[in-house]
């Protein structure tokens, strides 16, 4: 759903720009209590290490995963926009920053989605998506049974919702800024339509990935956070919650001060998608480029201002081999994703440090005598 540059027009463009830029710098101010890891049973000291770099994994996988673009309908094709996935597995403020990293590199790199439609970009694919699917996600864990199962189901669910709800926020803000004149109920039809099997398919990758983490470290999971019911005992006739002792208390793995395993994994896979599985990839026009020849909506299309990028429509320049070139593209991807991810949360989360050292420093409490 990369919008491209002439699709809507500089006023709304603009304004969905100034929507994006306040929802990111929200979001650098809750993802810095998202990433602060060292409040959470067994993280100790140091949750610099764990959440920064799981979170820019996060947003390498989604790179990796949107190469992938998968059949839904004659003609037309899907890929993952990633916001169910990235808010459930690290937080939904974190969530938005990793899809925005990931929109980004596309833009400016791969040439994929218009540098002046980033801002309707980031609203539609990062920013609707993520607040859809962990509002949806969080009313349905509360409601279900407190199981991991129920957190892979409420996964599902949020990210078939997110997909559909992103293409009605795109079909308004065509209708208010689109450059072609043409039938808005055409395309709001259209547009939801392609996009609710679209979301089948993000539903399915969000739920096997979800439950693939939860499955073996559901510490990691933000999502997944407090799924343990506490043992109730019976006083006077009434339920109350037994006493936390080490025996009861749920064990924390030695596995779990570190993640290191998962990312790894986590890397190795992202690699092998974006290196060697892309190239099985769909050819066909994923669903807005779809909608937008149907309907006549890509006449106003702008080439891309960076069209002529070493790695752009993810393929290297001078390499003729065209597995090669995906291949080497997509690898490149991941590793600057993952790079450049890591270091955006690592100096969110070294914020969050210098902030809670200087109210120490400041407190009354923290005053040395």
């Amino acid at each position: 759903m990369h919008a491209p540059d002439g699709f809507i027009d500089v006023p709304v463009s603009a304004a969905a720009g100034v929507l994006a830029a306040g929802a990111i710098a929200v979001s650098l101010r809750g993802a810095r209590r998202e990433l602060d890891d060292t409040a959470r049973p067994g993280a100790g000291a140091g949750g610099v290490d764990r959440t920064a770099p799981l979170a820019g994994l996060v947003a390498a996988f989604i790179f990796a995963v949107q190469m992938l673009n998968f059949p839904v309908a004659a003609g037309t094709s899907g890929h993952l926009l990633g916001g169910a996935l990235a808010a459930i597995l690290v937080g939904p403020y974190t969530g938005v920053l990793c899809v925005s990293v990931v929109l980004l590199l596309q833009a400016v790199l791969f040439a994929d989605g218009g540098l002046t439609a980033l801002g309707v970009n980031i609203t539609t694919m990062a920013l609707t998506t993520t607040v859809v699917a962990y509002a949806l996600f969080r009313g349905l864990v509360k409601v279900l049974p407190r199981s991991r199962r129920s957190v892979t189901a409420a996964s599902f669910v949020a990210a078939l919702v997110s997909v559909p709800a992103s293409a009605v926020v795109f079909t308004l803000l065509y209708a208010v800024g689109g450059t072609t004149d043409v039938s808005i109920g055409k395309v709001a039809t259209a547009m939801v339509g392609v996009h609710v099997l679209i979301g089948l398919g993000e539903a399915a990758i969000t739920a096997l990935t979800v439950g693939a983490v939860i499955a073996v470290r559901p510490d990691l999971v933000h999502g997944a956070r407090g799924l343990r019911q506490k043992l109730k005992l019976r006083v006077d006739g009434e339920l109350v919650d037994a006493p936390e002792t080490p025996e009861s208390a749920e064990p924390v793995p030695a596995a779990a001060r570190s993640p290191r395993r998962v990312w790894i994994a986590g890397l190795v896979t992202s690699l092998v998608l974006a290196g060697f599985v892309s190239f099985y990839a769909s050819a066909n026009p994923d669903g807005l480029e779809k909608v937008a020849a149907d309907h006549g909506i890509d006449q106003r299309a702008e080439e891309h201002a960076t069209a002529d990028s070493p790695l752009a429509d993810y393929g290297v320049k001078d390499v003729d081999d065209a597995r090669l070139s995906g291949g080497l593209a997509g690898v490149i991807g991941v590793g600057v994703t993952v790079v450049a991810g890591t270091g955006v949360f690592w100096a969110v989360r070294r914020r969050r440090t210098a902030d809670d050292e200087r109210a120490d420093t400041s407190s009354p409490a923290g005053t040395s005598v």
